[in-house]
């Protein structure tokens, strides 16, 4: 069995994507691992490189900004031709893998390797908000979603490139993994926030912002009335949390609230099936 790991990069330098920990979390059960670099405005394609693994093989392209939402499909497609495994495993550039769960991620594939009625793996998407110790689980964040598929040019990326579609317009067969995707996509300083929310806006399209949300500084607000996270992060993750002065000072504060919970005692890696239907905004 072969396993292929592919992702896309463009300003991940300028955004503060945690890009290289993404590609390191997953790339010890890869084979190889597929880059499509897209012409950025900072040093993505020199940081691809410095990883100066022998898997990795960097595809340099040159988005078209004019397509908007469908261009990030289309470069995710890209790559995923590239790939030569049974299976490819697609992350994102804020999207990470517990080391912990790899093992039970290759005896799945290995498992379902010649089961043709099986499509994809899924995930239990974790949103970390504000800080390294909150999530969201209100009803306007996805909390599941598909990252391996079998790769034998049936399937596709689409959506602006947050999940995947057979090309027979069937519906994915999918196993449950009860794994994590640990989405750190809104864990970043204020400022930055604020130019990802900028630039989300014209890939994404999400409800339009203000000219004084482009220009102030983004506030998170009340931390408080998000979940608690009491488990690891993905090790690799490790120098960037302990630098991340907002999830320090709202750590002091969880230990402070929820002494007493037991889950804060087992330092459990879990997630919450509760939800919270009404949107709490961004």
């Amino acid at each position: 069995m072969k396993i292929s790991g592919f992702t896309i990069a463009w300003n991940v330098e300028k955004y503060d994507y945690p890009f290289l920990e993404s590609i390191k979390a997953i790339l010890p059960i890869c084979d190889e691992f597929i880059v499509n670099v897209g012409k950025s405005e900072d040093n993505t394609l020199g940081l691809v490189k410095s990883l100066n693994d022998p898997k990795i093989k960097i595809i340099e392209t040159v988005w078209d900004p004019k397509a908007r939402k469908d261009e990030l499909s289309y470069q995710t497609n890209i790559a995923l031709k590239e790939c030569k495994g049974d299976w490819a495993f697609y992350v994102q550039a804020d999207e990470l893998i517990h080391e912990a769960d790899l093992p039970r991620l290759k005896k799945l594939m290995t498992k379902h390797l010649h089961d043709e009625d099986v499509d994809a793996f899924r995930f239990k998407w974790l949103h970390f908000f504000g800080s390294y110790h909150r999530y969201r689980i209100d009803g306007a964040w996805f909390q599941k979603q598909d990252r391996i598929i079998r790769n034998n040019g049936t399937m596709e990326s689409c959506i602006d490139a947050w999940t995947f579609q057979r090309k027979d317009g069937k519906p994915l067969r999918r196993v449950k993994t009860d794994c994590l995707l640990y989405h750190y996509g809104w864990v970043h300083p204020g400022e930055i926030m604020t130019q990802k929310r900028v630039v989300a806006e014209y890939f994404y399209a999400p409800p339009a912002l203000t000219e004084k949300q482009k220009k102030e500084v983004y506030d998170y607000g009340d931390l408080n009335r998000f979940a608690p996270y009491f488990g690891s992060h993905p090790a690799v993750m490790k120098d960037l949390i302990s630098v991340h002065s907002l999830s320090a000072k709202d750590w002091r504060d969880i230990e402070r609230r929820y002494w007493w919970h037991p889950m804060k005692q087992l330092k459990a890696r879990y997630k919450t099936s509760r939800r919270v239907k009404a949107d709490l905004g961004t």
